[in-house]
Order: C-alpha cells, then sequence, then structure tokens
C-alpha cells in the first residue's frame, strides 16, 4: 500500500472522514467559488465580478490586481493606472498577512489539477522521478521577470497554466488545455509535485511576498507526534515540517516559519494526534521537551524513516 493511501487512516478512524478532511474541503471550496465567480459574468452574464485572476474589479468598487503582474508590467515600461495599482496593494496587504503561498493553495485553480495528478500517481503506484531542485523555481521567477524587461511584454502571462486554465475555460479546447495537460503530465509521470513544489514562479513570487506573514501553522502539540509520518507524505512542501516538528532539543520554536508553506491545512487535518493547528509566528516558544537529554530522545536526530528533502 502507498504512502498516500495509508496517510490518514488514523486520522479518518479517530476523527471521522469529515474532520479528517475539512481543510482540504475548504480549499476547494474556496478555489471552485472564486473560479466560478469570475465564470459567471461571460457565461451567464452576472457580472460579480470583471476580469480575471491578474486583473478584477469586484461589484465595480474593488479592484484586485496581481502584484506579479504588476511587476512584470513595469518592468516591460508600462505604468498602470491608479486602480491598477490600489488592486495590487490590496492584494499584497493580504498575502503579506495570511501568507503568501496562501494563493497557491486557496486561489490557484491549476492546484486542484496538479493534486489530482498527485493522487493518480500514488493509486498507479508511479515511481521514480526527475530531480530538480526546489531553488529552480526562483529562478524561473527570474527569467520570467528578464523576459518582461527584454521584451516590453508580460510575456509569462501568455504561457502561465493559471491564465491559460481560466481562457481554456471560456473559450473551448485549444493551446490553453494543452499547456494545461502538459503540468497535468509532468506532475504525473515526470516529477512528483514537480510543478507547484519546484518550477512555478507564481508560487515562487508568492513565497517571498509572505515570507514576514504573521499567520502560520504550529506543531504546537509536537510532543504527541508518533512519528507515523502522515503529515510528510500529505505536505505539497514537506521540507518546511521537520524543523518545527522535531526541533525542540534544539531549541526551534513549533511555528513553521518556512516561506513555502502553503497553509494548506492537510497536515492538521491528516494528523490523529492533533500536532499541527494554525497559529501566530509570535507565539513560538522555543522550548517543547528542550531539556531533555538529546541521545535519550527517539527525535534527536530525526527519524530515519523520514523521506529526504
Amino acid at each position: 500500500m502507498s504512502l498516500r493511501q495509508r496517510a490518514g487512516a488514523d486520522a479518518v478512524a479517530t476523527k471521522g472522514w469529515l474532520a479528517a478532511h475539512k481543510w482540504l474541503l475548504a480549499r476547494r471550496c474556496s478555489q471552485l467559488s472564486i473560479l466560478a465567480l469570475f465564470l459567471l459574468g461571460p457565461l451567464a452574464s452576472v457580472w460579480v465580478v470583471k476580469g480575471n485572476l491578474a486583473y478584477s474589479l469586484t461589484l465595480d468598487t474593488l479592484p484586485l490586481t496581481d502584484p506579479y503582474v504588476l511587476l512584470q508590467s513595469l518592468l516591460a515600461g508600462h505604468l498602470p493606472e491608479a486602480q491598477g495599482l490600489l488592486g495590487a496593494l490590496v492584494v499584497f496587504v493580504f498575502y503579506l498577512l495570511v501568507g503568501g503561498r496562501v494563493y497557491c493553495a486557496w486561489v490557484c485553480p491549476v492546484n486542484p489539477i496538479t493534486d489530482l495528478a498527485g493522487w493518480l500517481r500514488e493509486r498507479l503506484a508511479i515511481r521514480g522521478s526527475a530531480h530538480i531542485s526546489r531553488a529552480s523555481r526562483y529562478g524561473v521567477l527570474a527569467m520570467t521577470l528578464l523576459l518582461a524587461g527584454l521584451t516590453g511584454t508580460i510575456a509569462w502571462e501568455l504561457v502561465n497554466p493559471v491564465s491559460m486554465l481560466q481562457r481554456g475555460l471560456l473559450f473551448g479546447f485549444g493551446a490553453a488545455w494543452t499547456v494545461v495537460l502538459a503540468v497535468f503530465v509532468f506532475d504525473l509521470v515526470v516529477m512528483s509535485r514537480g510543478w507547484c513544489g519546484h518550477l512555478c514562479p507564481v508560487g515562487a513570487f508568492y513565497s517571498l511576498l509572505g515570507r514576514w506573514s504573521p499567520l502560520r501553522i504550529t506543531a504546537s502539540g509536537r510532543a504527541a507526534c508518533n512519528d507515523c509520518l502522515d503529515c510528510f507524505a500529505i505536505c505539497p512542501e514537506p521540507q518546511v515540517i521537520r524543523p518545527a516538528l522535531k526541533g525542540a532539543i534544539e531549541g526551534i520554536g513549533p511555528v513553521i516559519l518556512a516561506a513555502n508553506c502553503t497553509n494548506c491545512g492537510r497536515c492538521i487535518d491528516i494528523c490523529s494526534k492533533d500536532v499541527f493547528t494554525f497559529g501566530l509566528r509570535f507565539d513560538n516558544p522555543p522550548e517543547n521537551g528542550a531539556q531533555a537529554d538529546p541521545r535519550a530522545s527517539p527525535h534527536a536526530h530525526g527519524n530515519p524513516r523520514e523521506p529526504l528533502q
């Protein structure tokens, strides 16, 4: 049985299926609702939101601008109107507070597609994976910004899977679906969590935006951890978990401070011991059993079964 199939079995048995999937269900509702609001206007002439994820106007009042698109536009030599700048400020402040990569887990319409690819990969027992550094996404981000400066256009948005998916839903099959399908196949066959976890420049940008966000996931109950590894198996960025979960001996607090944590809440769902919860970065006491002898602790050197990152 695969790690994905095993992950969460104890949580379901302990808490029930709904409690073991509550944050996943909340995320899907958020993603689908946001996408539906953008599609209602073109498809049903109900204009709650006008525009797209790059720039929109809600109820003809609230402008929202993707700061990443704005930055590309500025580098391309195009200064947006005041409303566009105001929209970028609103979005910037929001993600600064709640965590930049909340966009990836709660808003991005491509996320359910890559999650489906990951689910199928485990069900089909597809093994083997290309090796690309997670830092590569920052290189891709730099290239998209350089491309904007060199071409005088926001060229990345012509192939951005997020933009292409929305176009595909509005205008039908075509090049847009080719790009989205390529992302799905890449994650399914070539590399586990490859696009979102290693290459996507949008996620890289938002990780920088939310680097100091106060809202965080915390392993405040880490003393109860039984080393089942379900959180490592389910987390889209498993490398962010270990310092907070295993850092008591080293005097590291339980709050996950890594910028690439998506605040998806799946570690909260999947843990039968209720180790994880949402909290604030400031509530981060450095000890949680730190007085123990490191040589006597099963957590001193981590668990030998933990996946290497």
